[in-house]
């Protein structure tokens, strides 16, 4: 492309889409790289029944598709490809994509998200949304009064843990070391709540569906001996930490330790002017659909700002 756009939105999910429809209605003319899971990490949960508007709840593509369509309305250009490259050292920046198209743009919205880590298994992607989660938060409440598992042994594993206590009838805790890692408190919590089992030395080795396609089962092998069992379970919940997808900005923005964006406090801007970046790739804390497009807006609030006083919009 030879126009410069006014903004470029990375990344189609709550944050994406909400700064695409922001952006829109500031007659910015936002142009959407979808990214690798077109629509985020909702697209692969079964129904979201937390989200504001949705009274009786919505299927998660669904939603994501009713993101996509109300960015569109208003002007979004949507493109279903993936930016593999950028210059952030010149202006406009530019962005490479997997198709070979080349954008070149006044400001750029990072929305690129988080990807849960998973174990590995060759069953475990094909039954997420059937019994397989990475967020309990979202998912708990399709498990009461059922039998789950929680694989980590961190502060969000304990957590997660006692949060399914409230709708599980029994939750064990798959750590594969002899102690948790999680601070004292957090593991205090869960060491006294008589609904959560720890199951120590262990580790998921697989993961088993009944005909209708959901979990049934799962094989433990413990970590010293080898010795392996196999446990009927309703769902799986993995605890083992998200991964931000923001390797493509390595060397050129501000990250924790982890890998999350380093915003300016309060607020979407980076440390390079005319890059602004929200949802999961800068909030290692909330990772909700809400506080996701929340930020998406003032991403979009932000560039418009930014583009006004630097006279560009």
């Amino acid at each position: 492309m030879t126009e410069v756009l006014n903004t470029l939105v990375l990344g189609s999910g709550p944050a994406g889409y909400t700064a695409a429809i922001y952006a829109a209605r500031a007659n910015l003319a936002p142009v959407v790289l979808a990214g690798r899971q077109p629509g985020g990490q909702l697209t692969i949960t079964t129904e979201v029944e937390n989200y504001p508007g949705f009274p009786h709840g919505v299927m998660g593509p669904q939603m994501m598709e009713m993101f996509k369509e109300q960015a569109e309305r208003f002007g979004t250009v949507v493109h279903a490809e993936i930016g593999i490259k950028v210059d952030l050292k010149q202006r406009p920046f530019t962005v490479w994509t997997d198709n070979e198209q080349v954008f070149k743009t006044r400001t750029l919205i990072i929305a690129t998200g988080a990807s849960a880590q998973y174990l590995g298994l060759p069953n475990e992607l094909a039954l997420q949304g059937r019994g397989v989660s990475a967020c309990a938060t979202c998912d708990g409440f399709f498990f009461k009064n059922k039998n789950v598992y929680v694989v980590g042994g961190g502060d969000s594993a304990c957590e997660e843990a006692n949060f399914l206590t409230k709708f599980a009838s029994k939750v064990h805790l798959v750590v594969r070391r002899d102690s948790l890692r999680a601070s004292k408190i957090m593991q205090q919590r869960a060491l006294d709540n008589p609904k959560i089992e720890v199951l120590w030395e262990q580790n998921v080795t697989d993961v088993f569906d009944r005909e209708a396609g959901s979990v049934n089962g799962l094989e433990l092998t413990h970590t010293r001996t080898g010795a392996k069992k196999r446990v009927p379970a309703d769902g799986l919940f993995l605890a083992i930490g998200h991964k931000p997808n923001t390797e493509l900005f390595a060397g050129l923005l501000d990250m924790d330790d982890k890998g999350y964006l380093k915003t300016v406090p309060g607020r979407t801007a980076m440390n390079i002017p005319g890059v602004f970046a929200c949802g999961d790739v800068q909030d290692s804390f909330y990772r909700q659909a809400v506080t996701a497009a929340g930020s998406g807006c003032m991403a979009a609030i932000e560039v418009e700002r930014w583009l006004e006083a630097n006279h560009t919009a």
